[in-house]
């Protein structure tokens, strides 16, 4: 069952981070049931994004998958980054990802704690540390989710969270291996968008 959709900037620039937002937006519109499960914000822009990743709610068919699995292609109109730029195409990798693919974690690997929710959302928020930080032992990493008012379901989150982001991190040191695999990818990116759009970054 496809149930992830992560859309990514890659090594790209800030168009590319952007290009990542714009391409989200299109796709809520086109793909009912879609849920912001993690983002990894650019370093300085605002509301530009180096991946975004969706939960579905739904299996999703295999025609969108086909439609969406690839390149995507964003050709700018106007570029306020960079306003004298004469590059236009700006590209952006969309991966669909099976849950059955998350990685295996021992159990005794993880630790949770509870903390506070900030923000709004009532009492409950406030005085309740409804509030779950994962974090994987081996190898540091940790995510926080706050998204629901049960500390149940905070915690059923944060482990997605973290086993996607410990399985992303493992699908970037493998890409790190390979010798010019950025190189090749960017050709192969140029060459074959599955979709294109058109607009102002």
């Amino acid at each position: 069952m496809k149930k992830y959709i992560q859309i990514t900037a890659g090594r790209g620039p800030v168009e590319c981070a952007r290009a990542v937002t714009l391409v989200a937006r299109e796709m809520t519109r086109h793909i009912p049931g879609l849920t912001v499960f993690d983002t990894e914000p650019h370093k300085s822009e605002p509301d530009c994004y180096m991946s975004i990743t969706f939960l579905s709610s739904s299996e999703i068919p295999a025609s969108v998958v086909s439609e969406w699995e690839g390149t995507v292609l964003w050709q700018s109109t106007a570029n306020p980054y960079r306003p004298g730029h004469r590059r236009k195409n700006w590209f952006v990798g969309v991966h669909f990802i099976d849950e059955m693919e998350l990685p295996e974690i021992d159990e005794k690997d993880i630790v949770y704690s509870s903390c506070r929710s900030g923000g709004k959302g009532g009492q409950n928020v406030n005085k309740v540390e409804t509030s779950v930080r994962a974090t994987h032992i081996p190898t540091g990493v940790s995510v926080r989710c706050s998204d629901e008012r049960s500390q149940f379901r905070n915690k059923q989150a944060a482990r997605q969270r973290l086993l996607l982001k410990l399985m992303n991190i493992n699908a970037e040191s493998e890409a790190e291996s390979q010798k010019n695999n950025w190189t090749k990818h960017d050709s192969l990116v140029r060459g074959n968008p599955v979709k294109k759009f058109s607009g102002q970054l």
